[in-house]
């Protein structure tokens, strides 16, 4: 518990648990969204904070941070993105499909059975990330869909992907929006909305139901990280007994001394596997 306790004290705007609860305070999310996109909003609502959405029980269900909403009913889903994760067995980086997959599940989720498709109001999906994925050294990198033959032809579907970079040095972008880049990557107040982000997670730090939500939080982690573990681990010792099973009877069937009953008594596999492996032998 002590362990958690520094845990929690230590934690800075890049946790995706004080991401969460800052950008839950309406003029804090409010502010970052009118600076980052230039414009004015009236108001947002909450669709709902760290939402978990599972279109059917077969589909892999994702945990978006934050949605909101504004007053014109444009959609926004801000994520934060500390590390630039590969899929080792692809060895391909995965924010690109992530974002893809975010979007098209936010979709159907802002959809009603039976609902025409040009009610989808207009969406962003926004990745916070403190490293520089295209390595151009953008402050944010803007996608749209286009028509590859002429690219001033946009596809209007009102959907829009920007992917942020905190460690980007050139670019267009407010002096608010510059301050909260270097508050995410070096904890620097620089304006007075870095100082109101400071404060809250300051206040937060005070919070004993906050620290009790972290607490309970990971260790529900753990828990399913140990899980996981366990299955994993039975998994690999159901493998190697099979993959030892075979091992015996192919080594009998080569010898060629062995009754198929002596072979399926020492092996432990059926009958009909082993009358497989001789047949494929």
């Amino acid at each position: 518990m002590q362990d958690l306790a520094t845990k929690f004290a230590n934690l800075t705007i890049q946790s995706d648990f004080i991401f969460k609860k800052v950008m839950s305070r309406k003029r804090i999310c409010k502010h970052l969204l009118e600076e980052l996109l230039q414009i004015e909003i009236a108001d947002i609502n909450y669709i709902e904070a760290e939402k978990t959405l599972e279109p059917e029980y077969t589909s892999r269900g994702i945990r978006l941070d934050i949605i909101v909403a504004d007053d014109k009913n444009t959609h926004y889903n801000l994520e934060m993105q500390v590390k630039n994760n590969k899929n080792p067995d692809t060895d391909t980086y995965v924010l690109p499909k992530r974002s893809r997959y975010y979007q098209a599940l936010l979709d159907i989720d802002l959809l009603q059975k039976g609902q025409p498709y040009d009610l989808l109001p207009p969406t962003f999906i926004i990745f916070i990330c403190v490293f520089d994925f295209f390595e151009k050294g953008n402050y944010v990198y803007t996608f749209k869909k286009r028509c590859l033959e002429n690219l001033k032809l946009e596809l209007p579907d009102e959907a829009t992907t920007m992917i942020l970079n905190t460690k980007g040095t050139h670019g267009d972008i407010s002096k608010d929006i510059k301050s909260f880049y270097d508050y995410v990557n070096n904890h620097i107040v620089t304006t007075d909305f870095t100082k109101q982000i400071d404060d809250e997670i300051s206040y937060l730090k005070l919070d004993t139901k906050v620290r009790r939500e972290f607490m309970l939080m990971e260790a529900r982690l753990l828990d399913e990280r140990r899980e996981g573990i366990a299955e994993g681990e039975a998994i690999g010792l159901a493998k190697g007994e099979a993959e030892h099973k075979l091992k015996v009877a192919k080594l009998m069937l080569a010898k060629g001394c062995y009754s198929l009953q002596e072979i399926t008594e020492l092996s432990g596999l059926s009958i009909a596997d082993v009358e497989k492996l001789k047949e494929e032998a």
